[in-house]
């Protein structure tokens, strides 16, 4: 669902409701703030630190990025500083043990790929690592009702998501019987109506845009924000054509032998860890010790008078100089424009123009009974999750079935779910209480999945990040070569940009993103030490 940096695929009152809600909307700071008129000057007298590699913001980017460093390529060398006090970025897991309670306020899951499994051995997590169901539906809410979402091929001809004229236009398409590309960047939307039809943008894609992104396919890139399926119909003349080109290609070359040490999950699935997603970014700041520097503020970075750089911070401790070889910027886009516009105004004002929307993340809990009849499998709530077209006339984007996908997320004879809510196209949920937003996801519910006579909820938590899940707009990969390309006229090298602006938003891509962030720091090292 949401985020996947909310989510994967795919996805974080006084009430007039009698659920208990726990604390007030909650704003969260940037990981890394910067200074209001921060300036190119040395940073103060104080305390003088050097590093071979410091890496600006402790989230899953950050953090992956230095356990990357350090046990793939031998870059010990290491500081990882965060603005907040505490690691994992917007992970945010909260656990009522004495309730039996365990939810995620931002990013829900992820998908198991080997970089992701690799990270988790690596972390010490592999046992704690928890998958689930291979065969949980998803389901799309339209017309009324919550319908599955095809999981396998052998599905397509009979789920009744879609009509038979619009299964027929989506084969047509995907064999290339459709209008030929516009020699321009396309949207979501328009990428997808060309090559599928109306049916599979409105039923399928337009919902799975909100639960990842949060955000509206008509301005999302389809280049930039699922250019794998972008990439087919390059690469073959149709998006069937372009799959079986690289399964080809695959097959001429094989991939080297896994690691034995990854656990192999079975089919498709997503993952979690068994006391929450928190779990990966805590063991490798744990592991990783001292070199994680908490309530670090960065607030100016200077290019040092012989090489590398030197990183001005406010400490508990007081003020801190680092002077390091390479620099990796993992902060959100608009915090690092506002430290960057010092060195290179160009590079600000490509970050300054990338879009976070705002998204809450509001968890709740029903009875089991609270559940309609027709929604149980066998006696049970049982599922992924749903998700809502805009078209539908609710406000929630989606909502993920967390008691149902993991174990131990609830009580016995307890629901628990997810809902995300905002976004893109509905940015006016920064204004609302609590006690508005669990009542919006309540009164939603009512109307497809909870019994409309059923007791209020359990209101567990309301979280609003204002600035939740950045947008990958047309024109974003442009913006992000043109930041990239000011600092390299700049003569910054040794300075990256990572985190999901630049990798993806889902968890996944956040961490294949830091293995790549670590290879490149490492090459810089390399040719920096022959220098």
């Amino acid at each position: 669902m949401v985020g996947a940096t909310m989510a994967t695929a795919t996805v974080t009152a006084a009430s007039p409701l009698r659920g208990r809600v726990t604390g007030r909307p909650r704003r969260v700071r940037p990981r890394c703030a910067a200074a209001s008129g921060a300036t190119e000057t040395p940073a103060a007298p104080g305390v003088r630190l050097s590093a071979d590699c410091v890496i600006v913001g402790a989230g899953i980017s950050g953090l992956c990025t230095a356990q990357a460093l350090a046990t793939r390529y031998g870059v010990g060398d290491l500081l990882i500083t965060e603005a907040r006090d505490r690691p994992g970025g917007n992970i945010t897991t909260v656990e009522r043990p004495d309730e039996g309670y365990l939810w995620e306020e931002g990013p829900n899951s992820f998908q198991p790929s080997d970089p992701v499994l690799t990270m988790a051995v690596d972390s010490g997590l592999k046992d704690d690592l928890v998958f689930g169901d291979p065969n949980a539906p998803r389901f799309v809410l339209w017309e009324g009702k919550l319908r599955p979402v095809p999981s396998k091929p052998g599905d397509l001809p009979f789920f009744s998501l879609m009509s038979i004229p619009g299964k027929l236009r989506a084969g047509l398409g995907a064999l290339g019987i459709r209008p030929p590309p516009p020699g321009r960047e396309e949207s979501v939307e328009e990428f997808v109506r060309r090559n599928l039809g109306a049916e599979v943008f409105e039923r399928l894609i337009e919902p799975f845009c909100s639960g990842v992104y949060a955000g509206d396919p008509s301005k999302l890139s389809m280049k930039a924000a699922f250019g794998k399926v972008w990439r087919l119909e390059e690469i073959g003349g149709s998006i069937i054509g372009g799959t079986i080109k690289a399964i080809q290609d695959k097959g001429k070359n094989p991939k080297p032998p896994r690691d034995p040490r990854l656990p192999a999950p079975k089919g498709q699935t997503v993952a979690s860890f068994r006391k929450g997603l928190a779990m990966l970014p805590n063991a490798i700041a744990s592991r990783l010790g001292s070199k994680v520097k908490l309530s670090w503020k960065l607030t100016s970075i200077t290019k040092a008078d012989n090489q590398g750089y030197v990183l001005g911070y406010e400490t508990p401790e007081g003020l801190v100089s680092v002077q390091a070889k390479s620099v990796i910027m993992t902060i959100p886009s608009y915090v690092a424009s506002d430290i960057l516009r010092p060195l290179s105004i160009d590079a600000a004002d490509a970050l300054s123009k990338f879009y976070y929307p705002p998204v809450a993340a509001v968890t709740v809990s029903y009875p089991k009974e609270a559940i309609r009849k027709e929604c149980l499998i066998d006696g049970e709530l049982q599922g992924f999750g749903q998700l809502h077209p805009r078209s539908q006339g609710v406000e929630t984007l989606g909502t993920i079935y967390s008691s149902s996908l993991f174990p131990n997320r609830a009580p016995a004879g307890r629901v628990l779910l997810l809902n995300y809510i905002g976004g893109s196209t509905n940015t006016g949920i920064v204004s609302k209480t609590e006690s508005d937003l669990v009542e919006a996801v309540d009164s939603d519910l009512r109307k497809m999945l909870i019994n409309p006579r059923a007791a209020d909820p359990l209101a567990l938590g309301v979280r609003v990040w204002p600035q939740a899940i950045p947008q990958f707009l047309i024109g974003h990969l442009d913006r992000l070569a043109a930041a990239k390309s000011a600092l390299g006229r700049g003569g910054y090298d040794g300075l990256f940009l990572g985190g999901n602006y630049v990798a993806g938003v889902a968890l996944g891509r956040c961490i294949e993103g830091a293995y790549e962030s670590a290879s490149q720091v490492s090459d810089f090292l390399t040719k920096y030490a022959y220098k």
